[in-house]
């Protein structure tokens, strides 16, 4: 892989180029943003390791043009040590993840080696995504109106990537049955889907049932149990509710997301874990990060694509689907409700949506 590197300093330029050739990497330096620019305009390169203070242009610059020459390209910022409002800022612009100086040549080893991992996947699900693009749901959803198509067509185009999901959407809208189906699509398809209700653990018990515990861990922990992360490995694990997590305990699901690694409790040993993350909220997470109840690089961790389920009321198109889906399921083929009642049904607002759609005809039929 080509991995185009723009540091000022020649020193550090230098010995990163030394250490990347090392490991197999065809490496183009530069020693400003102005020239990097010109060689992105010129050459295909999938990887760009930028630093952030330059003489010039700022590797914020720097990164947006690229961007924009690019959207594809993907980059890797080095970042003054302990600067968290820079590294939150760079990711907004776009970079992948960043490095703190001074850089640890084994952490930047294993930030390319994932990036170069994703890039090889989209590559490889890309030819995959054409054959399933027009193909039948694995799950029943009903699309019937333009704004649910569109929604079903986003979905179908992000399963194929490893990227996080984050789904929104009013109660009842069917989080939970989109992210299934963004896995059911997935290159992941075949591994395990584990969810999580964040709202429903208490605090004292989220990391044990996240990470899991050691036996003797704490009283009560009579056997080493894995925890929701381990079980979903190489699969996507689904934190519905992300919303409802207390500020206190997202930290340590930070850790996990940007490590890729936990420890259980009452464990030493570091455990990889290769997830793919899907969450869900029906809370504006922004306002929440804006008003310091939500961590804002958890924000962009889980925010890397946003999925948005319209309203039921928004898309009376599909009551009609919907309706025939729940009478048969809970009265069966032979079921028909009377005119009077489906237009009453199909003319109601349904503020609880799918779900107090669906609880309805279950009491009707």
């Amino acid at each position: 892989m080509k991995i185009l590197l723009v540091d000022d300093e020649k020193i550090q330029r230098e010995l990163l180029q030394g250490f990347l050739e090392n490991q197999g990497y065809e490496v183009v330096a530069a020693a400003d943003g102005s020239r990097a620019l010109e060689i992105v305009a010129s050459t295909p390169v999938p990887l760009v390791l930028l630093d952030h203070k330059m003489p010039g242009l700022t590797g914020d610059e720097v990164l947006a043009r690229m961007k924009e020459i690019n959207p594809e390209i993907r980059a890797l910022m080095i970042t003054a040590y302990g600067d968290v409002d820079t590294a939150v800022k760079v990711m907004k612009l776009g970079a992948d993840d960043f490095l703190s100086k001074p850089v640890n040549l084994e952490t930047l080893l294993a930030k390319i080696r994932k990036i170069e991992q994703d890039i090889l996947v989209i590559q490889d699900v890309r030819t995959a995504e054409k054959s399933v693009e027009n193909g039948p749901l694995p799950i029943e959803i009903i699309a019937r109106s333009s704004l649910m198509k569109e929604t079903i067509s986003l979905a179908r185009k992000v399963a194929a990537t490893p990227w996080s999901v984050l789904i929104k959407g009013e109660t009842g809208t069917g989080k939970e049955l989109m992210a299934r189906l963004i896995h059911l699509l997935s290159p992941r398809q075949n591994e395990p889907l584990i969810e999580v209700n964040c709202a429903a653990i208490p605090e004292n018990l989220f990391e044990s049932e996240l990470f899991g515990h050691e036996k003797g861990a704490f009283t009560g922990a009579s056997e080493r149990r894995r925890g929701r992360f381990e079980l979903a490995r190489k699969g996507s694990i689904f934190l519905d509710e992300i919303g409802e997590l207390p500020l206190s305990l997202q930290p340590k699901l930070l850790r996990a997301l940007q490590e890729k690694k936990i420890t259980r409790v009452g464990g030493e040993k570091d455990i990889e874990v290769d997830v793919r993350v899907i969450a869900a909220t029906n809370r504006e997470l922004k306002k929440m990060v804006q008003e310091g109840e939500f961590r804002e690089d958890l924000y962009y961790r889980l925010n890397a694509f946003e999925l948005e389920i319209p309203p039921l009321r928004s898309r009376r198109e599909d009551i009609f689907g919907l309706l025939d889906l729940f009478v048969e399921r809970y009265g069966g083929q032979s079921m028909k409700l009377h005119h009077e009642t489906r237009d009453i049904l199909i003319k109601y607002p349904y503020p609880g949506n799918i779900r107090e759609l669906e609880h309805i005809v279950q009491r009707l039929v």
